[in-house]
């Protein structure tokens, strides 16, 4: 015979706090958005005290760069709240609405390309927190890459952002060396040397960068900074990657402007429900795209979002 008193309906609500119940009991998992996976050491003890006073010790990690303290008994999830707010930390993190950002630490890693924490922040900032009351008709997540390893999935991910550098060739300065170090330093196998000057096959090179600064002869002294932008990318029961955009974005406001569109186009387009990738298969990609580079869906912000859509949602975790 179950001893939960905690109502569906509390729970229900809770949830939407970001408090998930722990199974079997009345206690639930407390879980603390850390913006972009990154927390001051404040904060990381603020944090570790909250669990020893209100859950029962632990604190575990999410695939979305979130920490959950699990538990914490429903009468006391208020004073948590309060409590890690201290810190300037807030729970949440579900439903059906644009979900926390994860980002890898591309700021400081020798391979990133762009500074992944201060976009990732922005992308908090703007989406997050910024349209955290605009229903949408499932979850929306967003993770930023800095370079082509990938790390953190970004092409899982509803859109994905990577960081770019694509590099610029002065084929005039190639001595066409035999033992070629640009050949020899590229992961993609995207060049070769031929007909006594280096080739760039298309199609092969992910804009990765190790091949900047490695000509003996300075025939690549230097690249273009960029971002890729992948949408409909998808994890789970029938995951795949999404695709990528065929631009590449040479500032970080094209991005957010192209991720605000993408949201607008799924909240108006979508169907209850539907994930973005399925939303992008119905439209078809080239449909999608065409809207995400124009300017129509930002002409259309506030009546898109003041319309009467997904007030139920299809996210249930």
């Amino acid at each position: 015979m179950s001893t939960l008193t905690v109502s569906a309906e509390d729970a229900k609500r809770v949830k939407a706090l970001g408090f998930l119940s722990n199974k079997g009991t009345d206690n639930f998992s407390g879980r603390i958005i850390t913006v972009n996976g990154k927390i001051t050491a404040a904060q990381n003890k603020c944090i570790s005290e909250a669990a020893e006073i209100f859950g029962n010790g632990d604190i575990t990690f999410t695939s979305r760069l979130t920490i959950e303290v699990p538990g914490i008994p429903y009468h006391k999830i208020e004073e948590f709240r309060a409590y890690v707010a201290k810190e300037g930390l807030m729970t949440g993190g579900t439903g059906s609405k644009t979900r926390p950002v994860v980002s890898c630490k591309g700021t400081t890693c020798q391979f990133g390309l762009i500074d992944t924490f201060a976009v990732s922040e922005k992308i908090h900032e703007l989406f997050f927190m910024g349209y955290a009351d605009v229903r949408l008709p499932h979850k929306f997540k967003i993770a930023v890459g800095g370079c082509p390893n990938n790390c953190v999935k970004p092409d899982l991910n509803d859109l994905g952002v990577v960081g770019q550098l694509r590099p610029n060739f002065d084929e005039d300065l190639c001595m066409g060396c035999k033992k070629c170090p640009v050949v020899d330093v590229c992961p993609m196998d995207a060049v070769k040397v031929e007909d006594g000057s280096l080739k760039f096959e298309d199609g092969k090179c992910n804009n990765c960068g190790l091949c900047v600064g490695k000509c003996h002869f300075d025939s690549i002294p230097d690249g273009n900074r960029g971002y890729k932008i992948t949408i409909g990318g998808m994890w789970g029961k029938k995951g795949h990657p999404g695709i990528p955009l065929t631009k590449i974005f040479d500032t970080e406001q094209e991005v957010y402007d192209v991720i605000e569109k993408a949201i607008l186009l799924y909240r108006e387009q979508g169907i209850t429900g539907e994930r973005f990738a399925k939303t992008i298969e119905r439209l078809g990609f080239e449909n999608v795209e065409a809207q995400l580079l124009s300017n129509d869906l930002l002409d259309r912000k506030e009546e898109i979002l003041s319309a009467q859509l997904h007030l139920a949602g299809g996210a249930t975790c």
